[in-house]
């Protein structure tokens, strides 16, 4: 199924999951994934190694595995920095093949010369190639907190448009931990024209590390209310797992409430931290959506 029609009845609940390291145990991913499937997702992403990585092939395999296996919709994530058009190809033939309905199209981190052989510069440039050439349901990336290489606000929604207009059916936001982001951002989605449904991306904190990898990476901006839990629990690894589930459950609950078109939760290959979540608000995800 594509993911565009699972928006018409009631929010959506997805999980993301990566695909194992080369050298790591592959059971444990399938581990991972017999016990999320127990949440009935309405989908679940599985990541991709950059630049046609070795990790590929694993993402197939796994979102294949997903649909066959344990009767969840997939989605393969696919960043086209570093590929040619003819490498692009030969993966998207590969999903095809392997019966994969759903892409999410990234550009992918920019790393020195790492997008200097390739012939995709931007994620649009990607979703274009695939539309032309393929029929698959295609999901692009937004930023309520603007994207980093982004000039403003304006800029931003101006290249998000033009990935929708190219072809995405669907969106999914980077994290965030304001959600007046997030409405500030739909509200201007919308003023610019942009109708494709919009999940928004929720990555449940749970460590530090996380944390500072998060600010660095994404530009993230911390709510004082986020910084209080966080110097009050550091020190205590498991209170600051609860606490950021509990952070999570307030974010969703009010996204829920406020009409967010669905929930994307950034797993972490972490189902007991999933479970916790959708455990406390699967009764409102269970609501149908509002008629506009």
């Amino acid at each position: 199924m594509r993911t565009a029609e699972l928006f018409e009845q009631r929010p959506v609940f997805s999980l993301e999951v990566f695909p194992p390291k080369p050298d790591a145990d592959e059971s444990v991913i399938y581990q991972t994934l017999e016990q999320l499937s127990d949440i009935k997702p309405d989908f679940i992403s599985v990541t991709y190694g950059a630049g046609g990585g070795k990790n590929g092939c694993k993402t197939i395999q796994i979102a294949s595995d997903i649909q066959n296996r344990y009767g969840v919709e997939s989605v393969a994530h696919l960043p086209c920095i570093g590929l040619t058009r003819t490498q692009a190809r030969d993966i998207l033939d590969r999903m095809h093949e392997a019966g994969i309905e759903n892409i999410l199209a990234l550009r992918g981190d920019r790393t020195d010369g790492s997008d200097a052989a390739g012939d995709f510069r931007h994620a649009s440039d990607l979703i274009s190639f695939i539309n032309e050439y393929y029929d698959f349901n295609i999901i692009a990336a937004c930023y309520p907190e603007i994207h980093p290489e982004s000039t403003g606000a304006v800029d931003d929604l101006k290249w998000l448009r033009y990935k929708v207009d190219c072809g995405a059916d669907h969106l999914i936001t980077q994290l965030f931990l304001d959600n007046s982001y997030f409405y500030d951002f739909r509200e201007k989605a919308c003023i610019a024209g942009i109708e494709a449904p919009i999940e928004a991306g929720i990555m449940p904190v749970t460590n530090k590390r996380q944390i500072e990898r998060m600010v660095k990476l994404c530009g993230v901006e911390l709510p004082k209310k986020f910084v209080r839990v966080l110097e009050k629990y550091e020190h205590n690894e498991t209170a600051l797992r609860d606490a950021g589930i509990a952070y999570a459950i307030d974010q969703i609950t009010d996204l829920i409430a406020e009409g967010a078109d669905g929930i994307h939760l950034y797993t972490m290959n972490n189902p007991y931290i999933a479970h916790r979540i959708y455990d406390a608000v699967q009764n409102l995800i269970s609501v149908p959506a509002a008629i506009s």
